[in-house]
């Protein structure tokens, strides 16, 4: 910790984030602007296409805000987030904060990181057991079905949003209506510059790509590494080390991924900007080695087999 802080690492600058903000702005006006000017024309799906990935960015700008890693003051990040996240992406912040902290409170532990409950996809033998028809089929094979269904996680986080607006919450009202403005706004837009079929074709595509970005960034952090049983608690260091993993690759790996390829850095200083994890990676890394902790690390084709890899090894029990 202390060779962090020496570093100035955990310092946070709103200034430093200014030309990431100004570009993903520049962006928006950018995609907006052509969106207009292509106007009638099934190569609109393009547009939807970029529009995914830059939500997906987007998310993961509001994802620093929500660790409070832009602005000194936690209200400034909040509004931020609020802006960037629910008006911006159409996601409720404030349900994606509470559900994220969480998962960084207690990484793969079944029971309490939201992250590795039971879905569609079974994180142990034990879960994939209690699947059902269709899903019980899925765990039997959700390897193969992996990543055709992240392009459904984007409709999964819009769900969990509305379903967290209806219940009771400190921002209710005001994410309710910046919900409300993102899906108005978006719908009066696309319903004006498209007939009705190429509209939800737009719509269908932009959602789709979002779900699959996002889904294939957080995947490779976690997925098939250590799942610590309830009971036996270890210290954080280990909890956050020997759960995480790290994808290398450089700064584009790092520009793509929204720097969570850093994520046992992230897991253990959640506040550290983003831009900082890569010089935080060589001290963390040396941390580990003195104390004879694995650090893993590869490189995201690899990652992606590990996910591939662990996902088949989890089977239901035929007896079951």
């Amino acid at each position: 910790m202390a060779d962090v802080q020496q570093a100035g690492l955990l310092q946070r600058s709103a200034a430093h984030y200014g030309p990431r903000m100004a570009t993903l702005a520049a962006l928006v006006v950018a995609g907006i602007m052509g969106l207009l000017r292509l106007g009638d024309s099934w190569w609109q799906l393009a547009t939807a296409t970029y529009f995914g990935v830059l939500f997906a960015q987007l998310g993961f700008l509001g994802h620093d805000a929500g660790h409070q890693q832009i602005f000194r003051a936690k209200q400034r990040n909040d509004r931020f987030g609020l802006v960037v996240a629910t008006l911006g992406v159409g996601l409720s912040y404030g349900w994606w904060v509470d559900k994220h902290n969480r998962h960084h409170r207690n990484p793969n532990e079944v029971g309490r990181d939201p992250d590795v409950e039971r879905n569609v996809l079974a994180w142990t033998a034990s879960q994939a057991s209690r699947q059902r028809g269709l899903l019980r089929v899925i765990a039997r094979h959700q390897h193969v079905a992996f990543f055709p269904l992240l392009l459904l996680e984007g409709w999964n986080l819009h769900v969990g949003s509305v379903r967290a607006l209806a219940q009771r919450s400190g921002h209710r009202v005001l994410e309710s209506s910046l919900l409300f403005v993102h899906v108005a706004g978006s719908l009066t837009l696309l319903f004006t510059v498209l007939p009705p079929l190429k509209a939800v074709a737009f719509i269908v595509v932009q959602q789709s790509v979002l779900g699959l970005y996002l889904g294939s960034a957080f995947a490779p952090n976690h997925k098939g590494m250590e799942m610590p049983a309830g009971g036996g608690r270890s210290d954080f260091l280990r909890r956050q080390v020997l759960t995480s993993r790290d994808i290398t690759g450089g700064r584009l790996t790092a520009a793509v991924f929204g720097g969570l390829n850093y994520q046992i850095e992230h897991h253990l200083f959640p506040s550290m900007p983003s831009r900082n994890l890569r010089r935080c990676s060589p001290i963390v890394r040396e941390f580990c080695r003195a104390r004879n902790i694995t650090y893993t690390e590869t490189n995201v084709f690899a990652s992606y087999r590990w996910v591939l890899r662990y996902l088949r090894s989890v089977q239901p029990d035929p007896t079951l």
